[in-house]
């Protein structure tokens, strides 16, 4: 294979094979990567801004009998600490996204055994009732293939039923990497990559619009790294043509912190922010009908994320008001609304508010800056 011959192949938007991005990955130069990457940018983004999104990722609740080996969040049935959360605790906690400018609520939780779709069907409409305006990006293919199998219903009727409820778009949480062997290893009570893959072609063919996620730099191989984007890929060329699919793709690196994988298996996050910034740049060149690629701060931290947006990623994700599930694997880093403003500005670019769905929209004029105390 010839680096160049496949780099012109990447900027005429030709999909790469699995071959092809692993000798990339492997043999290109970092500058090279950024370069291209930075070009389909530009292409496919061409204004110059770099958006993001202020909202709170939300736990429905922390029970999950999934048995996530990289999870430190979980609770088993019956644990002292698990909890659901409370309708008096959303609304304190809408009430101040609301003030600090947010729409939306991320909202996701464990495997719990005893919820199923009548819980999630009753609650987004209770919220939904409460703040009309308020937007549900929420669960993701694991839970909806939790509750299909509680209530041996299909991918297509539970969503239908949570879109009646309020449900405005679908994460792609749980991504993890497709690759089945992974996920025996990692996430064995998960669904399979391919049923993860299904969720998502039900939600696209119900015009629900997703993103998609990917967890490495643990177990996997380069070669399940690069099946893993390939496979998303082909999902998003199945889509609908009035679907927008995919909206997003966002890789970060495995969050170590004393998870299991860990302490029993001994595997620890060794990606270092040249490999970050490579693998959001060939998320870029593999993914060219994916438009929007985003660089996870929260994992990698200001400086490496600001380098991405110059590898091929244009958006910085959201504030995240409150998250709970990384950050106990030692995700340390936190941004206000002026704080990310201002990272993107240092970087060169000009920061645009936006909504799920990629619409900008202006800061609020009234907004609060969150004081961050943890």
């Amino acid at each position: 294979m010839n680096i160049d011959s496949i780099l012109n192949k990447a900027l005429n938007f030709e999909f790469l094979t699995i071959e092809e991005g692993v000798y990339l990955f492997e043999n290109a130069p970092t500058s090279e990567l950024m370069f291209v990457a930075n070009e389909l940018r530009k292409i496919q983004k061409p204004d110059g801004k770099v958006t993001w999104i202020i909202d709170r990722n939300v736990n429905t609740t922390n029970v999950c009998i999934a048995n996530c080996k990289f999870c430190n969040f979980y609770r088993v049935p019956g644990h002292p600490e698990s909890y659901i959360t409370s309708i008096d605790e959303y609304k304190r906690k809408i009430d101040e996204t609301f003030r600090l400018g947010g729409e939306q609520l991320l909202l996701q939780g464990g495997h719990h055994p005893d919820l199923g779709l009548s819980f999630y069907v009753g609650l987004f409409k209770e919220l939904k009732h409460l703040y009309p305006n308020l937007k549900l990006h929420s669960l993701g293919p694991p839970e909806i293939a939790h509750i299909s199998k509680l209530e041996k219903m299909s991918h297509t009727d539970v969503l239908k039923a949570l879109i009646d409820a309020g449900l405005d778009s679908l994460p792609g949480a749980g991504a993890e990497i497709l690759n089945d062997r992974v996920r025996r290893l990692i996430s064995k009570g998960k669904c399979s990559g391919r049923e993860w893959l299904d969720v998502m072609r039900a939600a696209h063919k119900l015009n629900l619009t997703t993103s998609a996620t990917m967890m490495f730099g643990h177990i996997e191989t380069i070669e399940e790294r690069f099946e893993h984007l390939v496979w998303i890929r082909q999902v998003q060329s199945e889509k609908p043509a009035n679907a927008k699919g995919f909206l997003a793709f966002i890789p970060w690196p495995f969050q170590d912190a004393g998870t299991i994988l860990q302490r029993v298996k001994g595997v620890n996050n060794s990606v270092t922010g040249d490999e970050y910034v490579r693998m959001i740049a060939m998320s870029r060149i593999m993914l060219p009908n994916i438009i929007n690629i985003q660089a996870s701060w929260l994992t990698v931290g200001k400086s490496v994320a600001q380098i991405c947006l110059h590898s091929g990623a244009n958006d910085f994700g959201s504030i995240m008001i409150e998250e709970n599930v990384v950050s106990v694997a030692g995700a340390p880093h936190r941004f206000t609304s002026q704080g990310i403003q201002d990272a993107i500005k240092e970087a060169g670019f000009e920061p645009q508010l936006r909504t799920q769905q990629y619409t900008y929209r202006d800061v609020p004029e009234s907004i609060e800056q969150q004081v961050i105390n943890y």
